[in-house]
Formats: C-alpha cells, structure tokens, sequence
C-alpha cells in the first residue's frame, strides 16, 4: 500500500521573478518540515510564473532558469529526506522543432532523480504552449520511495475530457501511466479560473480516481498575471474518488497530506458570484503591484459599473490606496454626483470633484468653426469622455497612481465605449463581465449591508453625455444584448443559429455587426481580467481589416 506524506505549495509566484519564486519556494519548504513530508510538490512552470511567454526567447532569461535549478540542487542536499517536485523549463535536446520543455524535476537528496516533460501543449484560447515547447514523447512513471509515480503537467490529465485536445492528440497520458501500474497520480497545473472551472475540475480528477483506482494530488497555482487569473483549489482523492482535502480559493496555502488516509470531507463549491468577485479582486491586487503600482485612481459616474470597480479595489488594495474622481458635466444629474459621494464615503476612499463643464465649452468654442452648420451628435459626447480621460491620465502622471476602466464586457462588445475617453487605463477590472453580471455583482457587495446606493442599482443605466440619454435608446436590453454575446463569443454560434433561439433577426445582425467593427477599439483597450470561458484579448483573435459573414 501507498504509504507518503505529501506537501501541497499552492504558491502564487511571480512571471519572471526567479530570485523571489526560488525564496517563497525555500519558505514553503522550511514551514513544511514540521509536518516531516516525503514530498513537496510545486505547481506548473512555477520556477518561471506561468505563462513567462517570450522571456523564453531570451537566453539570459534561461541562464537564471538554470542557475534557479542548482539551487534546488542545494536546498534539496539539505533537506534529505523530502523530495521536491517543481515546474520549470528544461532544453529540449533535438536539432528539429522547438528547444524548450515544459517539465518538472523531481530533487531528492542534492539529485535530480527525474524530469517530466508535458505531452499535451495547449495552443487554444489564451494557451499558447506549441509556440515555445516541444511535446515530450516519453510517458513512464518515476520510481520514488519505493513507489510507482505518475506525473503529469496540467493538460496532460485533461485530454479525454478536452473535445479539442481528443480530436487533435490521440494519447490519453493518465490512462498510460495507469496501465504501467502507477501508486499515485500527481498533476501540477497553473489552470487559470474562469466562472464553474472549479466543479469541472473535481470532477475530473475524481473520475481519473475512481476508474484507476488511484490516490490524486492536484496542485495548482495561485495569482494574478496579467490577464489571467488562477484560483488554485488544490485537490488530494483517495482511490475510491473521495476528495480529502481541497486547499482554498484565491490565496497562498501549504498543507500536507496523507496518501493512505481514506477520510472523505464534506464538499461544497464556493458559489460561482462569491468566486466571481474573489478573481476580480485577487486579479487587480496583483496586476497593480506586479506591474509596481500602489494606488489606483477612477472616475466614479455615480452608475454601476463604475460603483462595483471601486468595490473591488478598496478590496483588493485597501481603501488608502483608492482615488475616486467624478467629473461632472453640463449633462451630469444631482443624483449621480451625491451617489459618487455616498459610495466613497461609506468606502473610505479619497474623494474628488473635478467639474469639466468649462473645459467642454472651451472645446466646443475651439471646434465652432469645424462645427459649423452639423447637429450635435457622438463627437460631441465622445469629448466628455476624453476630457475625463485625460484628466486621470493627469493625475496619473503626477502622482504615479494607476487608472482603472470601468467599462464591462457588454460595451466593449458592441463598442458602446470611447477611444481614449472611457477606455483609457492601465487595467479593465470588468472587461469580461456581462452587464447583467454586474448587477449581480452589485448585489452581492450588498449581502450584508448598502454600500453601493440602491439608486445606483436601480436607476436606468446612461452615460449622461447628452440630455435624458439612455443606454437602450442605442442598444438592446441588456439580457437581450449579453445573450447575443455568449453564443456570439463563447459558444461561436451564427446569425441564423442565434436567431433560432426566439431572439430577433434585426437585433442579432446589429449585434454581431457591432461586435464585428468593434474589434479595433479592443485592441487599443486596456488588459483586462479574463473570468470567462472566452475573454476579449489574447483568447480571442479577430481580424481588423476584414471582410467576412457570419
């Protein structure tokens, strides 16, 4: 029987931070001694963060790889009777294809005893693996302790429940490890989040342990890194497919298991809005201070979406460090402005009041001649948006704060946004959240008591860039338009299909148009958080200068 005590490091490194990723990882180790493991175990790509992209273009890059991996040599020599399992890159020795591995080295007494090199590259969605690795060829499993071990890195235990990966590989690794008569199945993963991936998750490494009648450790990553967000929600099954141990969500966590034990917790998935919100505000902290930022700055509206923003910043970053800036114009209403204020006050946050009325007239007096004999329309609506724009891009300038977008995933759709207005910053908190998402969201902060205002909530959504606007007098209802999206975005459905699902011809074909012309303003968009399965950004590759049908 399999008898070994496992330390699970669901750490949260840093992308190319190699000095600070080796030092957490001594740390991890140090703390795990106390509870005498025979194994420590690392997520996926972890020496280098995950995804490092072309930094693996770079030899010097390499070189502090290499240097990192004596290290482990070193710390390993002095911790004998632990093994460290960790993610880095190895070369790839051939002449043809690429140089690289995507591996992981198992360290036991200032040896390495073993490397694994990832079988199933991803190259979808915001994957990108076959740009940069070679495919490893050898799947076997590794002797340790007197135990059979097989492991994976991430996509190499999900080929038979990936549609995508089943039809383009046509290996199923865990399933070849299992039939050489393998005692345990270790998967090391940076799986980032997205709404429900938790429950798809479980339910794979349960079912790999039921059918091979195997214990299952899963150990997943942490953080925010650029676009991406991970949850970890590591995971240890016994044999029989019982979980016995899940790590929390969205922060940094060491614990040691027992292979042998047959205890079985009680489990529930933590609800997909509390989750939702926990991404957003993980992935903002650490987008603002990886990228060396402290403080952020917003323009608050007195509407929704930039109300739940503010929310998670203060969350994610504290309320001393969360500039609230409204703007208010000639078409600005005395109630989004007091909401502004409410909301700031029952956060805490610093509060200003920069009115632009004068500026906007002053542009109006500058374009008069331009101007002259054509009704006012979005050019002038557009103006308002960048005067605010380039007022926190000001403030930003001059105090080193970071701005943040407001806008969500509906708007930057059907680009219901303006170009260097609205849209400018250094993060989209929201980028990838439905509007009617939002709402939830809103809902949520108020679980426990009003802190955003109920007018905010209820209120009918307007920009306010021209006398009694709407959001509707230009697009569909929301429930209507974010449907659109999701079958549009996430499930690639066409006009004709959307269509069939009793929603109107003339408002999807104005939908997907929109969507469609949309596409350059995206690409000028600040980053944003992907927390769906299908994002705008680098998941999402779309053609500017095209012509083509849907």
């Amino acid at each position: 029987m399999l008898i070994m005590r496992i330390t699970i490091a669901q750490l949260n490194p840093t992308v190319g931070d190699i000095k600070g990723n080796i030092k957490k990882a001594r740390q991890a180790i140090t703390i795990s001694k106390t509870k005498n493991p025979d194994l420590i175990v690392f997520p996926e790509l972890y020496l280098t963060g995950y995804p490092p992209r072309d930094l693996l273009d770079s030899k010097w890059f390499l070189e502090q790889v290499n240097q990192a991996e004596k290290k482990l040599i070193q710390i390993s020599r002095k911790n004998p009777g632990m093994g460290i399992l960790i993610g880095t890159v190895l070369p790839a020795n051939n002449k043809k294809g690429k140089k690289l591995h995507n591996a992981a080295i198992l360290f036991y007494k200032g040896k390495i005893i073993s490397k694994t090199y990832k079988t199933l590259l991803p190259s979808y969605d915001v994957f990108d693996e076959t740009r940069y690795f070679q495919h490893g060829k050898e799947i076997k499993p590794v002797k340790f302790k007197g135990n059979k071990i097989g492991i994976t890195i991430c996509e190499d235990a999900w080929n038979i429940h990936t549609p995508l990966l089943k039809e383009r590989y046509h290996i199923d690794p865990v399933k070849l490890l299992a039939a050489k008569g393998i005692d345990l199945l270790i998967n090391i993963s940076a799986s980032p989040f997205h709404i429900g991936k938790e429950s798809l998750r479980r339910k794979l490494f349960t079912n790999h342990a039921k059918k091979y009648k195997i214990p299952v450790v899963f150990v997943n990553q942490i953080g925010g890194n650029d676009e991406l967000v991970f949850d970890g929600r590591s995971m240890f099954f016994d044999k029989r497919g019982n979980l016995n141990t899940i790590l929390p969500s969205f922060e940094e966590k060491i614990k040691t298991v027992d292979t042998a034990s047959n205890e079985s917790i009680n489990y529930t998935p933590q609800k997909k809005i509390e989750s939702l919100y926990n991404a957003l505000v993980l992935g903002l902290k650490d987008y603002t201070h990886k990228c060396g930022f402290k403080k952020v700055i917003l323009g608050l509206s007195g509407g929704i979406d930039s109300a739940v923003t503010c929310c998670i910043a203060k969350d994610a970053l504290g309320k001393e460090n969360v500039i609230g800036i409204t703007m208010p114009s000639r078409y600005s209403s005395m109630g989004s402005i007091e909401d502004s204020k409410k909301l700031s006050k029952t956060l805490g946050i610093k509060f200003e009041t920069i009115p632009i009325k004068n500026l906007f007239s002053t542009y109006l007096r500058s374009l008069k001649k331009q101007f002259a004999g054509r009704k006012s329309n979005i050019a002038e609506e557009n103006i308002q948006a960048r005067i605010r724009g380039n007022i926190l891009m000001a403030l930003s300038n001059k105090f080193g704060y970071m701005v943040l977008s407001t806008g969500n995933k509906s708007e930057a759709a059907v680009g219901y946004c303006t170009l260097y207005g609205d849209m400018s910053g250094g993060l989209s908190v929201l980028s990838d959240v439905p509007k009617t998402l939002v709402y939830k969201l809103a809902d949520y902060i108020n679980k426990d008591k009003i802190i955003i205002p109920e007018k905010t909530i209820t209120k009918v959504p307007s920009a306010e860039l021209r006398p009694n606007q709407k959001d509707q007098d230009t697009l569909p209802p929301y429930e209507i338009l974010d449907k659109i999206i999701e079958l549009y975005i996430d499930r690639h459905l066409s006009i004709k299909e959307i269509s069939s699902k009793r929603i109107p011809l003339k408002t999807v074909k104005w939908v997907v148009n929109a969507i469609n012309k949309s596409e350059y303003k995206r690409r000028q968009s600040a980053p944003g958080l992907k927390v769906t399965s299908k994002a705008f950004g680098t998941g999402r590759r779309m053609p500017i200068a095209a012509k083509y049908s849907v």
